[in-house]
């Protein structure tokens, strides 16, 4: 064991352990608007859950869902686990029917924790559970079994190799699945993070992203319990009380994720925005340019990170890295890889708007040669564990490329890159820079096939207000960005209210990609030749367009995608 010199932030292999250390702690532990815990007041009540679920135990897998928003009894409930040796399932509040059913029975639940409100959703499902094992936190009868459990003295029931989360993938780019993440990994994962960004016991860490993803468990919740720091927790994200509720809780640290940070942007600036006492922000996604905007608005600076459920890393913080790398690889086996080939990519050459002018050659898929150093697996998934594991390397599933000065830097999703004739075009970069327009609050850039041949590009973007929203203003726009090429300039652009999402607020690609130029929302297309102009289509122009791919003989791509 290992102890900081204020003697805060032990250094233990699993979370039980390290939830132990904070009886007896009176600091702050965790925050509502209306309710305060001390850490060792936490502890009690997740000691009282844990046994609570030890008592309810029935043979088969130790798991647990939880079905609700960022409520406390969701941060007791996580301790529980670890304390009891039970497996805490996240479960997506957004979801519901088919989808919310067929993720209970996946993860094989034998517990589930929710409200009524959840309750009432769950009602009618085909879940096998029968209603004894259904905790509602709500209901009186709840809190008078707890009480039972209250003089309860915290022990740790598991070890570090012990399962503690199944951690449900987003799903943008296909079904969700589970990913496996123990007590000793999840350990490892707060004190990395700890080390990197900084974190320390007087941190009040504000937890707006929901706690069934990684992003609020890994890169928030573990950190504060190694630290000892403040958690303050709001049931979900809301751009309008985002700054009302930092200055509440005097918040220091937050999360996020880039379309969550496009929102924030996206609310009314006022000289007001920097009286707060943040200091810092850890997501994904977030262009430059927004954090950028978010720092000059806000005061704090965001750290963009690289990581998934599956595994963390890969990459090493660099004070001397261009705003838009990542950082430097973390170790010699962190490599950018041809799939075809297993060689090493090409350095990528970078002209002056950062733009990879050998793409072909220098973008590939990010690969941990070392193998898994922190996949654990997906929960009865053998064939996707064996796509992530390839030749003894771990494949992250994520595109990169690493430049003369050996910088690395995200390229996408595997599903990001465009072929446009016979031309590689980034989805990501061409987000960005619309993202860039005062009216865009998110972005989506994806494929949709040509009627002659090929894809071209379609976009989607988000705006308050479709009906105002200035064509000939946006095209003046697009014909000002100096980095973006008549190829990456999208053909067919959606104007929507409201984007789909995943309930961690990723935009899903594959749904609009699906629906084409098939919906109610304002869709503008571009002949593409010349000047970009857009006109907005017509139920008649869908239908012509539709006719074109018939005469060419690619209708059917309008039913496979």
């Amino acid at each position: 064991m290992e102890r900081d010199p204020d003697n805060t932030n032990t250094r233990r292999g699993d979370i039980a352990t390290m939830l132990l250390d904070r009886r007896r702690d009176e600091h702050p532990g965790l925050r509502t608007r209306t309710a305060e815990w001390s850490w060792d007041e936490v502890v009690r009540e997740a000691a009282a859950r844990a046994a609570l679920a030890r008592e309810l135990r029935r043979d088969g897998p130790f798991h647990i869902g939880v079905l609700l928003a960022n409520e406390p009894d969701f941060v007791f409930w996580l301790g529980a686990a670890a304390l009891a040796g039970a497996t805490i399932a996240g479960l997506n509040p957004t979801r519901s029917g088919p989808q919310l059913e067929r993720d209970i029975d996946y993860v094989d639940c034998q517990l589930i924790v929710t409200d009524a409100a959840g309750m009432n959703r769950l009602r009618g499902l085909d879940h096998g559970l029968t209603d004894d094992r259904f905790l509602l936190i709500d209901d009186p009868a709840y809190t008078e079994r707890l009480a039972a459990h209250r003089d309860t003295r915290g022990e740790a029931y598991a070890g570090p190799e012990t399962l503690l989360l199944l951690l449900f993938t987003s799903g943008t780019t296909g079904e969700s699945k589970a990913v496996k993440c123990t007590q000793r990994r999840l350990a490892a994962i707060a004190h990395a993070a700890t080390d990197k960004f900084g974190h320390k016991r007087a941190d009040v860490d504000y937890c707006c992203m929901p706690l069934f993803h990684g992003n609020a468990i890994m890169a928030l919740w573990a950190p504060a319990l190694s630290n000892g720091a403040t958690i303050c927790l709001t049931p979900q994200f809301s751009a309008s009380g985002f700054l009302d509720d930092v200055r509440y809780f005097e918040a220091t640290f937050f999360t996020y994720v880039g379309k969550a940070l496009g929102y924030l942007l996206a609310t009314p600036p006022t000289d007001a925005d920097a009286d707060n006492r943040l200091e810092r922000g850890f997501g994904t996604e977030a262009s430059v340019d927004d954090q950028a905007e978010f720092h000059r608005r806000f005061g704090a600076r965001l750290h963009e990170g690289y990581g998934s459920s599956e595994g963390a890393g890969l990459v090493a913080l660099a004070p001397d890295a261009p705003a838009a790398a990542l950082g430097r690889p973390a170790h010699a086996g962190v490599a950018v890889i041809d799939p075809e080939t297993l060689n090493d990519c090409a350095p990528a050459k970078l002209d002056e708007h950062g733009r990879v002018l050998n793409a072909d050659e220098a973008i590939g898929e990010m690969v941990d040669k070392a193998g898994s150093l922190s996949f654990e697996g997906y929960y009865k998934n053998d064939a996707a564990d064996a796509e992530r594991l390839r030749n003894g390397w771990y494949w992250t599933g994520d595109l990169g490329y690493i430049d003369d000065a050996g910088f690395l830097y995200f390229a996408g999703r595997k599903g990001d890159w465009i072929r446009v004739d016979g031309e590689n075009i980034s989805a990501l970069r061409i987000e960005r820079v619309l993202r860039r327009h005062p009216s865009v609050v998110a972005t989506a850039v994806f494929a949709v096939p040509d009627p002659r041949s090929g894809d071209q590009v379609m976009a989607a973007v988000e705006v308050a207000e479709p009906g105002a929203f200035d064509i000939a203003r946006f095209i003046e726009f697009l014909g000002a960005q100096a980095d973006l090429g008549s190829k990456d300039t999208p053909r067919l652009i959606r104007v929507s209210t409201r984007l789909p999402v995943t309930g961690s607020n990723k935009v899903l690609k594959r749904e609009l990609q699906a629906q084409f130029w098939r919906t109610q929302d304002l869709i503008l297309r571009w002949a593409g030749r010349g000047t970009p102009d857009y006109r907005p289509m017509s139920a008649a122009d869908k239908t012509g367009l539709e006719a074109e791919f018939a005469r060419h003989g690619r209708e059917r791509l309008l039913r496979e995608r």
